[in-house]
């Protein structure tokens, strides 16, 4: 079936990498979570979901995956034509189609234990994943294979507010690198999974995030010079001093433990 540039669809077909998709839904990358007070279901860990939530699911090729650790998956389409095709492919099996966009669709009527998976569109990668870290009904798992770019910056120590956003409400690690050719059409760039379990609550408030949406305002400036319209500059130098934070740090180069500090700070 050709896929429809508008909405990016490129199908995946290789089954190895599928498989691990779907592995890393039931168990995660075991060996960088660290359970705390904070992390979700501490009580659960025990428990193995039995249902996935696929998000667009196209042709069925990780669905199929799934089917091999769930029994049951709710797969969210789009795409209409892909919607009314898929349940075909997987007779006798546990599968609701859901002909909607994922941006829409109501995770709670979801009762039960479940994690969410897929490989989802570039050009809806962020209010994806602001969504489904935001839940009342929290996912044990999210597994998501985007861009490899945007994957490797929602780890890394150069942060961006989506990686800061990503690191208040999930423990997030990288999976495999999917290269482009794996993919039909190939896209222009190269994709990675992600892997994130969500807290059972976000790691700041909603007021710092407030403050960093202000020292984003210009990413590329210098910080202290972003934040010059809330306190005189005397007062920035010396709350970022105490910090920790350089005069010569821009919005990327502060952690989310130190914005946290320096609203505390700010606000005192």
């Amino acid at each position: 079936m050709k896929n429809k540039k508008e909405l990016g669809q490129n199908w995946l077909n290789n089954r190895i990498i599928l498989d691990e998709i779907a592995r890393l839904a039931v168990e995660g990358q075991r060996e960088n979570v660290v359970m705390d007070d904070q992390s979700y279901g501490a009580e659960e860990t025990s428990e193995v979901p039995q249902l996935c939530v696929e998000i667009g699911p196209g042709l069925g090729y990780l669905t199929s995956s799934l089917f091999k650790r769930f029994k049951r998956v709710v797969a969210v389409e789009f795409d209409g034509d892909l919607a009314r095709k898929l349940p075909g492919s997987f007779p006798g099996k546990d599968l609701v189609v859901v002909n909607e966009d994922i941006l829409r669709f109501d995770f709670e009527s979801i009762t039960e234990s479940y994690v969410i998976a897929g490989n989802i569109p570039y050009y809806i990668t962020s209010p994806i994943i602001k969504k489904v870290l935001t839940l009342k009904h929290r996912p044990r798992r999210i597994v998501l294979l985007v861009q490899k770019e945007v994957a490797e910056r929602i780890v890394d120590n150069k942060e961006t507010m989506l990686s800061l956003f990503v690191k208040n409400y999930a423990k997030a690690s990288l999976g495999p690198i999917v290269k482009r050719e794996e993919f039909t059409p190939p896209p222009k760039v190269d994709s990675r999974v992600v892997v994130m379990e969500p807290y059972g609550s976000p790691t700041v408030d909603d007021k710092v995030f407030d403050l960093i949406r202000i020292g984003f305002g210009m990413p590329r400036k210098k910080l202290v010079r972003n934040l010059a319209e809330l306190r005189p500059k005397e007062k920035l130098i010396e709350t970022m001093t105490e910090c920790g934070i350089s005069l010569d740090a821009r919005p990327g180069d502060v952690r989310l433990e130190q914005w946290e500090e320096l609203y505390k700070l700010l606000n005192r």
